[in-house]
C-alpha cells in the first residue's frame, strides 16, 4: 500500500528545477552534453565579439586556399578568408538566429495553442483549419520564394520568414495538451469562482503544462538552427557576405574541395553535428524530467 502511494505521488509529482537537476545529475551523457554546449556556445560568443567580421570576411587571393597552420589555424577558404574566423561568427549567427526563431514561434504557438485549446469550440475550429492550411502549403518553397523576391534582404527578415511557417508544429503541439488540460476539474472550478479566463490560461493552465514547453523549446532549437544551415547550404539561407555555418558546408558541393580541401568544410560539419547531438541529450533530459515515469532519479 505504502509502496502504491509512494509511486501514485511520483507520477503526479511537478516538475521543478531540483527534478531537473536530479535527472541531469542520473544521467552523465545529458549532462556533459549540457557542460559541452554551454563551452561551445560560450566560446563563440565571445571570440565573436573580439573578431572584425569585416576584416575576417576581406578577400586575400594570396592566402587563397592555404591549409591549416600555414598562416591561418584551419586554414583559409578560395578567398584567402580565415576558416576559424568565419567558423565563429558564422555559429554566432546560426545560433543568434536559432535562438530567435525559437523565441517568436514559441510566443505564436504557445499563445494561439492556449487559446484553440481553452475556448475549443469554434475557436478552436477556426484556427485548426487556418493551421491545416498553412501545414498543406510546401512550406520550404514559399520560403525560398520569400527569399528571393524580398528587397535588401537580412538576418532580421529572414527570422521572421522562418517563423511564419514554423510556429504551427508548436501551435498544435499546445493545443492539443490545453484542450485535454482545459477539462479538468481545477479548470472547471476556476471558472464556477469567475475566475477571468486570461488569468486562467495565464496562472493555472500555462504552469501545468510548462514541462511540454520546455521540451518543445530544446527541440525547436534545433531544428531552427538546421533548417538556418540547411536553407543557406542551399543558396537560400543568410546572404553570401554574411557567414554562416550552412554557408561553409556548401562549399563541399564542388567535387575538389569535397575531396581535397577537406578543412574548409569539415570544422563547420563537426561543429553542427556536436551541436545537435548536445541539444538531442538535453532534450531527452528534460522530456524524461517531465513525465515521472520515465524518470532515472
Amino acid at each position: 500500500m505504502f509502496g502504491k502511494n509512494k509511486d501514485k505521488k511520483n507520477i503526479e509529482s511537478p516538475v521543478g528545477f531540483s527534478v531537473i537537476k536530479r535527472e541531469f545529475q542520473k544521467d552523465k551523457i545529458a549532462l556533459f552534453s549540457l557542460i559541452l554546449l554551454v563551452l561551445i556556445m560560450g566560446t563563440i560568443f565571445i571570440a565573436s565579439f573580439i573578431l572584425d567580421q569585416n576584416e575576417v570576411m576581406t578577400v586575400n587571393l594570396s592566402d587563397k586556399y592555404a591549409r591549416p597552420l600555414e598562416g591561418f589555424w584551419l586554414g583559409a577558404d578560395m578567398g584567402g578568408r580565415s576558416i576559424l574566423g568565419q567558423l565563429i561568427i558564422g555559429a554566432r549567427n546560426s545560433i543568434l538566429i536559432g535562438f530567435s526563431v525559437t523565441i517568436i514561434t514559441e510566443i505564436i504557438g504557445i499563445g494561439i495553442g492556449l487559446i484553440s485549446g481553452y475556448y475549443s469550440g469554434w475557436v478552436d475550429n477556426a484556427i485548426m483549419r487556418i493551421i491545416d492550411f498553412i501545414m498543406i502549403l510546401p512550406s520550404t518553397m514559399v520560403i525560398i520564394v520569400f527569399v528571393t523576391i524580398i528587397p535588401k534582404y537580412t538576418i532580421p527578415k529572414f527570422i521572421l520568414i522562418l517563423s511564419a511557417f514554423i510556429w504551427i508544429g508548436t501551435a498544435r503541439l499546445i493545443r492539443s495538451k490545453a484542450l485535454s488540460e482545459s477539462r479538468k476539474d481545477y479548470i472547471q472550478a476556476s471558472k464556477t469562482l469567475g475566475t477571468s479566463d486570461i488569468k486562467i490560461i495565464l496562472f493555472e493552465l500555462l504552469p501545468n503544462i510548462s514541462s511540454i514547453i520546455l521540451v518543445d523549446l530544446t527541440l525547436m532549437f534545433a531544428g531552427s538552427i538546421g533548417i538556418e544551415t540547411g536553407l543557406t547550404f542551399l543558396g537560400y539561407g543568410l546572404p553570401p557576405s554574411t557567414p554562416s555555418l550552412g554557408t561553409l558546408i556548401s562549399y563541399a558541393r564542388k567535387p575538389e574541395i569535397m575531396t581535397s580541401k577537406i578543412w574548409i568544410w569539415v570544422p563547420a560539419s563537426i561543429l553542427i553535428l556536436v551541436l545537435m547531438l548536445c541539444i538531442n541529450y538535453i532534450g531527452q533530459a528534460l522530456k524524461r524530467a517531465s513525465d515521472a515515469r520515465q524518470r532515472l532519479g
